[in-house]
């Protein structure tokens, strides 16, 4: 019995230790903050790409038609399609503007 009961007060003994560290580390000091920097750090701009329907009407307005497939890859878009002589086209478009960057006739 007295070996429970001696259990019981390390036990209790323990949790006030605990809860009255926890309660020190809430009411403790904080270190001061680093200064800031002198000059800004430069941000990288998130890249704004077309969407696939924009880069579609796009070319359907430039006179490409048959458009079966709109592809980002690096950067671009690669596009297959009807170019307004009616040969049929790979295109790789700037995904930023829309821009036509290379038109090649399909094999």
């Amino acid at each position: 019995m007295t070996s429970i009961r001696n259990t019981f007060a390390a036990l209790a003994l323990g949790a006030a230790t605990l809860a009255g560290s926890a309660a020190y580390a809430q009411t403790a000091p904080q270190p001061a903050a680093a200064p800031a920097a002198a000059a800004p750090v430069a941000t990288v701009q998130p890249q704004t790409f077309l969407t696939v329907r924009q880069v579609y009407d796009t070319l359907t307005s430039a006179g490409y038609r048959n458009i079966t497939e709109i592809e980002l890859e690096h950067g671009r878009y690669d596009v297959k399609a009807d170019n307004p002589q009616g040969q049929r086209v790979k295109l790789r478009v700037d995904a930023q503007n829309g821009a036509v960057l290379r038109s090649r006739l399909k094999d």
